[in-house]
């Protein structure tokens, strides 16, 4: 499983038994393993960063962060950007 897998069937009930990492604190054994970690540090780059950025950087960003790593290197480009930069910085 992927770091920052999300699953679709978790409500907030569940939620409630996580440790802040993300770990389950307890449970019947019969739970699949699904957690989120949200990262330390949010991406400090600037948009010709993010234009020059080698796709398996790209996917490796998009993939710490739970976001969908899917379409072609202009499309994570773009979606990279709207995700991480403020929209000023986007002009």
């Amino acid at each position: 499983m992927m770091s920052g897998t999300s699953c679709s069937n978790i409500n907030p009930h569940t939620l409630s038994g996580l440790k802040p990492n993300g770990h389950q604190v307890s449970g019947s054994g019969n739970d699949k393993g699904c957690y989120f970690q949200m990262p330390l540090h949010y991406p400090r780059y600037r948009k010709t960063d993010y234009e020059t950025m080698p796709e398996w950087k790209l996917d490796c960003l998009l993939t710490q962060y739970g976001l969908p790593v899917t379409g072609d290197l202009t499309q994570k480009r773009k979606f990279a950007m709207g995700a991480f930069l403020w929209p000023s910085q986007n002009e």
